[in-house]
């Protein structure tokens, strides 16, 4: 090599040297394989799931990736360090995470969004009316699941039209467990079909569609989602919630199952027991996630409405929420999120 060549090496090597003392020296995940998460294929699942990527690897240099699979799989993917992080984890809902957890193989960490709910619901002009639309209320007395059988030719089947439809979850979540053995649990099979859509979205669709045409629909639901930020919409009461009741509505082998309301909701961020005695740095993080619900309805509500991909709604917070997200994360690690937002 020349001199003239060796001299601008030196001199490339020297700024390389001189910026990293100036701190541009590269970030060490505090993990120390790539962080896989589970590919959740609900709205809100996505979202969360996107914001913690790109927080660890713009913010903590960390390589991240997604494994999808149904609730079951990922749990048991999760206590296996198959995968690491969960990004909505409902926890306590499955024998496989309350074994997991009792087991320290898993860990239920901070809670990214309070006030979530779940249960059985109609739309409101179901009971109550739509005067703007024109329409008089088809089940004024509808208060509780118990007066579900006088209803059920309102809510009837296309496939069986002596019996009403109930749009449970997809197979393989545990809310479809649940809602199956309520329905037994309600004395409600002879009156209703358990119907269950093939994925989320398609359940999504069915209960979008029966709305838009002012058409009676019930279905279990939950939030955050975007169907919540877009629909009045009216939850039926069941019986209060009961911890041995619970035990029997998660059991599907459990002939006898007890109504009463689901577990309180708590949604937070399933770690592995890897990555939580690897990466205190991370659980800190996990443990500050949190989006006010008004605020996440809203956003699944206009990814929803304008078929937004779920990359470009995480973008658009980065953005917009600054005064949110850069609370989570030390002042550091918020300028490299900064550097990388466009």
């Amino acid at each position: 090599m020349s001199l003239h060549r060796l001299n601008l090496a030196a001199l490339a090597l020297s700024g390389a040297l001189l910026a990293q003392g100036a701190g541009a020296a590269p970030v060490t995940c505090p993990y120390p394989q790539p962080v896989v998460f589970a590919g959740l294929n609900w709205e809100s699942g996505m979202f969360t799931t996107e914001v913690l990527r790109f927080v660890l690897e713009k913010g903590y240099g960390c390589q991240t990736d997604a494994l999808p699979g149904n609730t079951v799989t990922m749990e048991n993917a999760l206590r296996q360090n198959d995968i690491q992080v969960t990004g909505e984890q409902w926890a306590g809902r499955s024998p496989i995470w309350r074994d997991a957890e009792a087991a320290g193989e898993v860990f239920a960490v901070g809670e990214t969004v309070k006030g979530a709910t779940e249960g059985w619901w109609v739309p409101a002009y179901v009971i109550k009316g739509d005067p703007l639309h024109g329409l008089k209320p088809l089940a004024p007395g509808l208060r509780s699941v118990a007066d579900l059988p006088r209803y059920k030719q309102l809510f009837s089947d296309p496939e069986e039209p002596s019996k009403g439809r109930f749009y449970n979850c997809p197979s393989g979540w545990t809310c479809e467990i649940v809602n199956s053995q309520k329905l037994k649990a309600y004395g409600l099979l002879d009156h209703y079909t358990n119907f269950r859509t093939g994925a989320g979205a398609a359940l999504d669709a069915a209960i979008s569609s029966a709305i838009r045409r002012h058409q009676p629909v019930l279905f279990y639901y939950w939030s955050p989602t975007p169907l919540m930020g877009r629909y009045p919409l009216i939850q039926l009461e069941e019986p209060p919630f009961s911890e041995q009741a619970w035990a029997t509505l998660v059991d599907p082998s459990n002939p006898n199952p007890i109504g009463s309301r689901s577990l309180p909701a708590k949604i937070s961020i399933g770690v592995s027991r890897a990555l939580h005695d690897q990466a205190p740095q991370l659980i800190e993080l996990f443990q500050r996630v949190e989006i006010p619900l008004p605020l996440f309805n809203g956003i699944l509500a206009k990814m929803a409405e304008q078929h937004t991909d779920v990359a470009v709604v995480r973008a658009a917070f980065f953005r917009e929420h600054r005064e949110l997200w850069s609370q989570w994360v030390p002042k550091d690690v918020a300028a490299r999120i900064d550097a990388a937002v466009k």
